[in-house]
């Protein structure tokens, strides 16, 4: 490509995307890859949709922009398709434009009016790059880039109960937690830490926000990845594949909690706009769809027992959120797999290709997958 006018702050791989179909992409050197990464999750119904061109085209064309200060049906549609989609009882909707946000937000919530200076969070996870979400974030100390954090921040082991309930107390906020960690390399937390979780913070007045910017939206084979462990948090986040492709996030909270807030409270100049509502709407539609949810968990589990092969050693996940375990470092294997026409991606664990495609990936799709792992040659032990 040509002189770069932008910050130099992503490591690119030698690859320009310049088309996309359902789960498949094209290079601008005519290289057909199946997208095994999901533009990182988000894709959620792959490329070139053709119910999500055709109500994109229909809204753009009525209204594409207009300001939160006037009311839209379409974003009033959005936000009721989101509530019915949540756990009960999490029926008001906050819509804004990234996952970082949504955390941001409820964090913010989560210390308003209340006398309290700290949050519990887990090792490994990923909330963010802004203030509060980045204060969070497992391993902030190598990129954190403000002189202090706005709260402390006390760290709690994955699965680790004894901890989790050790760490908090009558001065904690909230609890801020992904049910299955994404950036970690799609590590699963388990039922009973998620419980321990709900318990505690309910013993202390402390907040339970689940963080399912990556692993919501149906990601996991459930609506939200909570809903496994039967576990209701106070809060929900999600952005990613929320809206299929188009910048979207949202704050997910109780009544009691949104009819608190005054005018003014929170803001947002692009967040519910009309053309990020139609496709949340949209994504929504084919979630509840008959079998939709039924077929990522099959898939998932196909891949889970089927990718124990070449390469891999161990798969862990839920759904169509998946970590290869690898014999060596994953960006070998990546490197592999993208020669073989698989593109996938990589997490904070070095031996951990993660998986996250479009959910309405094609059984075709799995076993190329297959094929390509199984005809990378395992590392010879002596």
């Amino acid at each position: 490509m040509s002189e770069s006018f932008e910050f130099p702050v992503y490591k690119r791989l030698d690859l320009e995307i310049v088309e996309g179909s359902g789960s498949r992409v094209r290079t601008s050197g005519g290289r057909e890859l199946i997208d095994f990464y999901g533009g990182h999750a988000v894709a959620a119904l792959g490329y070139r949709h053709a119910g999500m061109l055709e109500v994109l085209r229909e809204q753009a064309e009525r209204l594409h922009f207009q300001t939160n200060l006037v009311e839209l049906e379409v974003r009033h549609k959005a936000c009721e398709d989101l509530a019915r989609l949540a756990p009960p009882g999490l029926d008001r909707v906050f819509l804004v434009n990234s996952g970082a946000e949504a955390n941001e937000n409820a964090l913010r919530l989560a210390f308003r009016e209340r006398d309290r200076d700290k949050v519990v969070a887990v090792e490994g996870g990923f909330h963010g790059r802004t203030a509060a979400a980045g204060a969070c974030s497992h391993g902030r100390e190598s990129w954190y880039a403000f002189p202090r954090a706005p709260f402390d921040v006390v760290w709690a082991p994955p699965d680790d109960r004894q901890a989790l309930a050790a760490a908090v107390d009558d001065r904690t906020a909230a609890v801020i937690l992904e049910p299955v960690q994404g950036l970690a390399g799609s590590r699963e937390l388990s039922t009973e830490f998620l419980q321990v979780a709900r318990v505690t913070t309910e013993r202390h007045g402390a907040w339970l926000i689940a963080d399912e910017v990556q692993c919501g939206m149906g990601r996991t084979g459930t609506a939200f990845a909570i809903d496994a462990a039967g576990v209701v948090p106070d809060v929900i986040t999600t952005a990613k594949g929320l809206a299929g492709g188009f910048p979207a996030g949202a704050v997910i909270a109780p009544a009691r909690i949104a009819d608190s807030l005054p005018p003014g409270a929170l803001g947002t100049t692009f967040g519910g706009g009309p053309l990020a509502c139609v496709w949340i709407s949209t994504v929504i539609e084919h979630l509840e769809a008959s079998g939709f949810l039924e077929r990522v968990r099959h898939l998932g589990e196909r891949i889970r027992h089927s990718c124990r092969i070449g390469p891999v050693v161990d798969v862990q996940g839920r759904g169509l959120l998946l970590g290869l375990r690898c014999d060596r470092p994953a960006t070998q294997v990546l490197a592999e797999l993208r020669h073989r026409g698989i593109l996938a991606g990589g997490a904070t664990d070095p031996e951990i290709v993660r998986l996250m495609p479009p959910l309405n990936l094609e059984d075709a799709d799995a076993c190329a997958l297959e094929e390509a792992l199984a005809d990378i040659p395992a590392k010879e032990t002596s």
